[in-house]
């Protein structure tokens, strides 16, 4: 069995720094590295309209959003497969089948369909297709028989369902679907980036996002608006660099290269966090030098996002061949599922004989 890479995003608005650095830069890494067979990547339509059905205006419009974030930021159609969760049918079936091997209990305990619930006020009135989104992402993820999935420590919990849902069925039925990996970020900082305003996680919602498609203009006014230290009142006073988002930031982007460039009188950043921590390190200076940081990284972005916003009816092409070749592998899986799972009536010639056996000899 080879080794597939499966991941994706919700597409319910633009990408931004944290869909970056939890696993977008990962992505391009691996599918330039050549390590693995296969990668998969795509828009989760159908898990993002378990919260949003009553707008999925929104989720058709940032479609092409994801899309162009993906292709600015570097993933190559010829080096994976871009695909459209709801163009794979065969998704929506084997969620079903997966559904009838785990207890409402068990999705319960899930942590992070426990904060989803909270964040999204979904208490007291919970729709049942939001509830089994860990379900059909298990079933994404086994659809391709991917090894391993890219993401944040957060997602920790879905891949440890979509583990035990895999192994489940392969007891119930014969082995059949791999238990994937998670593969976190190299940069532990980057594992769970915070927002522009210091809260724990950079979210759509709560406008706290650099985005990809941010120009450098937009950049500088948000990242002199970040949160830093609440203590550190004067250029002289002493700094924390812990819980200080413009350091946080720094740790998952800057390089040595950067400080020679943009701040030669520090050589890596543990030179300024010392000066920083002793006092007499303004915090709009390194504000400054974030702003030069995250704009040479998305420079180029930017660059190649223009180049593609010049040919949408392309990107249409690209995802629609992606999704057919999706589909395809997809496909493989449902038939060795329905085989396994004895309800392959029409491909059973074995079945066939026999009740034709039983019927003649009344």
């Amino acid at each position: 069995m080879g080794k597939i890479i499966l991941t994706g995003d919700r597409p319910t608005g633009k990408l931004h720094l944290g869909h970056y650095v939890g696993s977008l830069r990962r992505r391009v890494q691996l599918q330039d590295q050549g390590d693995y067979d296969r990668m998969f990547v795509f828009m989760a339509d159908v898990q993002a309209l378990t919260d949003n059905a009553d707008n999925p205006e929104k989720i058709r419009q940032n479609i092409i959003e994801v899309a162009l974030d993906y292709l600015s930021a570097g993933l190559d159609p010829n080096k994976c497969t871009l695909f459209i969760q709801s163009q794979i049918p065969e998704l929506a079936e084997l969620t079903t089948y997966l559904m009838n091997l785990v207890s409402v209990s068990r999705v319960q305990r899930n942590p992070t369909v426990k904060t989803e619930i909270k964040m999204r006020n979904f208490e007291a009135n919970l729709p049942i297709g939001f509830f089994c989104y860990p379900v059909s992402q298990a079933a994404d993820i086994t659809a391709f028989k991917a090894t391993t999935v890219p993401a944040g420590e957060d997602q920790e919990p879905m891949l440890e369902l979509t583990r035990e849902l895999a192994r489940r069925f392969n007891q119930t039925y014969g082995e059949v679907l791999v238990e994937p990996n998670i593969m976190l970020p190299e940069n532990a900082t980057a594992r769970r980036l915070p927002g522009t305003d210091g809260k724990e996680k950079m979210s759509k919602s709560l406008g706290n996002c650099i985005y990809l498609s941010d120009d450098a203009a937009t950049v500088w006014q948000k990242v002199k608006s970040m949160y830093t230290d609440p203590t550190h009142l004067n250029v002289s006073d002493p700094g924390h660099v812990e819980g200080n988002a413009v350091f946080t930031y720094l740790d998952a982007f800057s390089t040595d290269q950067d400080f020679a460039d943009f701040w030669p009188e520090f050589h890596n950043l543990d030179e300024l966090k010392a000066a920083y921590t002793a006092g007499g390190i303004g915090d709009m200076k390194c504000k400054k030098l974030l702003n030069n940081v995250i704009n040479r990284m998305l420079d180029p972005i930017r660059q190649r996002r223009h180049e593609y916003e010049q040919d949408i009816p392309e990107i249409f092409r690209i995802l629609k061949q992606g999704s057919e070749a999706a589909r395809e592998a997809a496909a493989q899986t449902m038939d060795e599922v329905r085989t396994a799972m004895r309800i392959n009536y029409f491909d059973d010639e074995e079945l066939i004989r026999e009740q034709t056996e039983k019927f003649r000899a009344k």
